[in-house]
C-alpha cells in the first residue's frame, strides 16, 4: 500500500513528464496503482493508531490478581472470569497468561506456627482393604491439631455429613477438648458453596455443631494453593 512519501513521488515524476511506467517501476508498484493514486489527488489517508480492543480487556484486571496470589490454572481463572460475565474463549486467557509465566514465582515451602489449641484440621481419606476375605473400600477421618500435630483417625463406612460430625465429635473427645478454629477441604457435610466474594456457605448441620461446640468453622479455597491447607497445619 502506498505511503504519503510515495504519492509525493508519484505527483512530482507525473508533474515533470514521467509516463506510468516509469513511475510505477520507481515506486514499485502497478501502472493501476499510480493512476488510482492520481485520480485520487492526495495522499492516502492515515491509519488509525492503537491496540485492537479484546473481550479479555475489562476482565484482566481480576486475571492479573489470582496470578499474583499463585493461581496459573487457566482453566481455574477461565471460570472465574465466566461467573463474572467474560463470554470470550479460553484461548484468548492462555496467550495473556503465557507471556507472563516468567514472572512465576518458583514454589516454596513455608512453615506457619500457630497457638497451641487454635486450629484443626478435618480431612477425609480412603483405602481398599480386605475384611473378612472380602475387597472393601473404608472411609477415614483425619482431625489434625495445628500447633502439635497431633491428629486421630477414625474408620466409618461412608463420608457423609453424619459420620463427618462423629468423627469430629471423637476427636474433641480424644484431644479433650474443643479447637478454636476447624479448617475443612469441602466435602458437602461442611460447605455447600463458595461465592466470588470470597464468602463460603456452609451446610447448616455442620454450622450448628459449630454453634454447640463454640469452634469457627473455616473453609480452604478450592484450586487454590495457598489455601489447600490452613496455616499452622
Amino acid at each position: 500500500m502506498l505511503n504519503r512519501e510515495d504519492w509525493l513521488m508519484i505527483r512530482e515524476m507525473r508533474e515533470k513528464g514521467c509516463y506510468l511506467r516509469e513511475i510505477a517501476e520507481e515506486v514499485g508498484c502497478s501502472e493501476r496503482t499510480v493512476r488510482r493514486a492520481l485520480l485520487r489527488g492526495g495522499p492516502p489517508p492515515r491509519r488509525r493508531s492503537g491496540i485492537r480492543s479484546s473481550k479479555l480487556d475489562p476482565y484482566k484486571a481480576q486475571v492479573d490478581r489470582l496470578l499474583a496470589e499463585g493461581v496459573w490454572n487457566a482453566t481455574v481463572i477461565f471460570a472465574e472470569i465466566q461467573a463474572m460475565g467474560y463470554r470470550g474463549g479460553i484461548s484468548i486467557l492462555r496467550d495473556y497468561i503465557r507471556p507472563k509465566q516468567a514472572q512465576r514465582k518458583p514454589k516454596g515451602t513455608v512453615r506457619f506456627e500457630t497457638a497451641p489449641g487454635r486450629q484443626l484440621q478435618s480431612d477425609w481419606g480412603q483405602i481398599e482393604t480386605e475384611v473378612g476375605g472380602r475387597l472393601l473400600r473404608v472411609h477415614f477421618a483425619v482431625n489434625t491439631l495445628g500447633y502439635s500435630r497431633r491428629f486421630h483417625v477414625w474408620a466409618a463406612p461412608c463420608a457423609d455429613a453424619e459420620h463427618t460430625y462423629e468423627g469430629l465429635i471423637r476427636a474433641f473427645e480424644h484431644f479433650g477438648g474443643v479447637p478454636g478454629e476447624v479448617w475443612v477441604d469441602n466435602q458437602k457435610a461442611a460447605v455447600l458453596a463458595h461465592g466470588l466474594d470470597g464468602g463460603v456457605r456452609f451446610n447448616p448441620g455442620f454450622l450448628a455443631l459449630a454453634a454447640h461446640y463454640g469452634f469457627r468453622p473455616k473453609a480452604c479455597r478450592p484450586h487454590w494453593p495457598q489455601t489447600s491447607a490452613p496455616p499452622g497445619v
